[in-house]
């Protein structure tokens, strides 16, 4: 709950200075419109927004679960076979030099202008995160926990998902919050590659009409459905481990 004032205040000394700005300096309304005019903006083109920013939270949390996913496997897969690790881990780390902002288009040309091709790069992007931060937990599992295991003997598939995995989850947690923080880049970033929907599409739209204060709404509802996920991420970590906030 503190976390949530603190955000809310902040954002609102941010709102604060943006209007002193614009009272100082009286930009164009095209260049910089005032805080009002947004929230204007928000109200009559609420349906409008609305539509947009379902699809890319539908794109959001698709690519959020795919990804999401799609890391937790490799990384189970790079702890429990050491010649896979061997392999990929290499392999991973090129991938992830890779911008991924650059594929864009390929993903738009493989995939296509609807849905998919926005899921994907929004998979690609909280692939990395959460692979490479929930491996790097698998690795640094106690070894005093190890050892109690091996002197059970419990085989490698059990030590891995008994004893490992719930020592690697708040690790897994870390990964998620980078995610949620760039997932919405991600979808957002799809749609302005090509896109007739989403709120990437109305930000280009906005924008070549200049109607910036339609962009900064888009903007806006961008940044507090980031706010959000974030937030839902760090409750569902705190639930899942609860372990590591207490100590």
């Amino acid at each position: 709950m503190r976390l949530v004032f603190r955000t809310v205040m902040a954002l609102a000394a941010v709102a604060a200075c943006w209007q002193a700005v614009v009272w100082l300096f009286q930009p164009p309304r095209f260049i910089l419109p005032g805080p009002a005019a947004v929230g204007a903006a928000l109200i009559e083109q609420r349906h409008y927004l609305g539509l947009h920013a379902s699809i890319t939270v539908a794109e959001i949390v698709l690519g959020l679960l795919f990804g999401g996913l799609a890391g937790i496997l490799t990384a189970l897969l790079l702890a429990g076979m050491p010649a896979f690790r061997h392999v990929m881990w290499p392999v991973l780390l090129v991938l992830q030099a890779l911008p991924v902002f650059a594929i864009a288009p390929l993903l738009v040309l493989w995939f296509g202008f609807g849905l998919a091709s926005k899921v994907v790069m929004a998979s690609l992007i909280i692939f990395f995160p959460v692979a490479s931060a929930f491996a790097d937990g698998l690795q640094r599992t106690s070894r005093d926990l190890l050892d109690a295991a091996s002197l059970t003997q419990a085989t490698s598939l059990a030590t891995l998902l008994l004893v490992r995995v719930p020592s690697a989850l708040p690790s897994l947690g870390s990964g998620l919050r980078v995610a949620a923080v760039f997932a919405p880049i991600g979808a957002v970033i799809g749609e302005w590659v090509g896109s007739s929907r989403g709120l990437g599409f109305v930000m280009l739209q906005a924008n070549a009409r200049m109607q910036t204060e339609t962009l900064f709404a888009a903007l806006m509802i961008l940044a507090t459905l980031t706010i959000a996920l974030r937030f839902l991420v760090d409750a569902l970590t705190r639930h899942l481990t609860p372990w590591a906030h207490e100590s």
